[in-house]
């Protein structure tokens, strides 16, 4: 994979071309390099106003600002058994923020929070079997009713 180019040719690329010395196609010619680059590097002048190089960020974005955390940590600790959709319309009702359950649950999870299970909760009416249910069974093999 190829190198990008320097900041050093992009602030004299822009340079030229603020100073009127050509269109960008002519200024990419003289530089020597594509016409398609030198739009990208005016394009993100534009949105960025500075000429280095924007640093490349991978991964999602997030959708919640650090500016929110406290508040969020602040109604998990008051009320600790919210459910992800109340904390949905919470936030919805009181920032305006709308994020789905699984983006909530991200955001639980950033901010080091988790859900407990609940001691209160019926169990799972279906018994497992054990070792010793299975031995204590009526079918007993040939060779056990022989020796026994």
């Amino acid at each position: 994979m190829g190198k990008p180019y320097g900041d050093d040719l992009r602030r004299k690329f822009l340079f030229a071309y603020d100073q009127g010395e050509g269109t960008l196609e002519q200024l990419a010619g003289r530089f020597h390099v594509s016409v398609g680059w030198a739009k990208k590097v005016s394009a993100q002048r534009k949105q960025t106003g500075k000429a280095e190089r924007v640093p490349h960020q991978p991964g999602r974005k997030p959708h919640v600002g650090p500016e929110l955390h406290p508040k969020v940590l602040a109604w998990v600790r008051a009320e600790p058994d919210l459910t992800l959709s109340e904390l949905q319309t919470k936030l919805r009702s009181e920032t305006g923020v709308s994020l789905s359950l699984p983006q909530i649950w991200h955001l639980l999870r950033k901010l080091s929070l988790r859900l407990k299970k609940s001691r209160s909760t019926p169990t799972n009416g279906t018994l497992k079997p054990t070792v010793s249910s299975a031995n204590s069974s009526s079918n007993k093999s040939a060779r056990s009713r022989r020796n026994g």
